[in-house]
């Protein structure tokens, strides 16, 4: 099954609302520290509400130490910087989807090392989605496109 992966968010609630949504599709949901913010937070919370405690939450104290623990899994970077639209993407079952801080996205040398890179498409002048939202919209392609929907 996929994962996502959030690249030392920095927005609480978008996080959180994130790991309700893993926890509603039964997603596994890493973030990569430093985060913007901590967990005990009350905005964290309150977006997160009780799907906190369902949610397959993990954390990984590094970019380097994120890279070492998921072995062959191929990262999927979610990114305005990309070509390749989110559509026309073929997704694999261990993918796991790299989403950037709300502010900055990912460094240069992170996008530069991942090669699997994808963009939601959007109107001209547009700079980007919540990352919440962007995170849904692939998810749910990627669970359409693998039949990962429970039922």
């Amino acid at each position: 099954m996929i994962e996502i992966a959030l690249y030392q968010p920095d927005i609480a609630p978008n996080a959180a609302t994130i790991a309700r949504l893993c926890a509603c599709f039964g997603l596994k949901l890493t973030i990569i520290e430093p985060a913007g913010f901590v967990f005990s937070d009350s905005a964290f919370k309150r977006a997160g509400m009780d799907y906190l405690r369902d949610a397959d939450l993990q954390h990984a104290a590094s970019w380097h130490s994120f890279c070492q623990a998921i072995g062959d899994k191929r990262l999927v970077l979610l990114s305005t910087k990309a070509s390749q639209p989110y559509v026309d993407f073929k997704f694999q079952n261990n993918d796991i989807l790299l989403l950037g801080r709300e502010s900055a996205g990912v460094p240069d040398e992170v996008h530069a090392a991942i090669p699997n890179r994808i963009r939601i498409p959007m109107q001209p002048g547009m700079r980007s989605l919540n990352v919440a939202i962007a995170a849904g919209l692939v998810a749910g392609e990627a669970l359409r496109q693998l039949n990962g929907f429970a039922i």
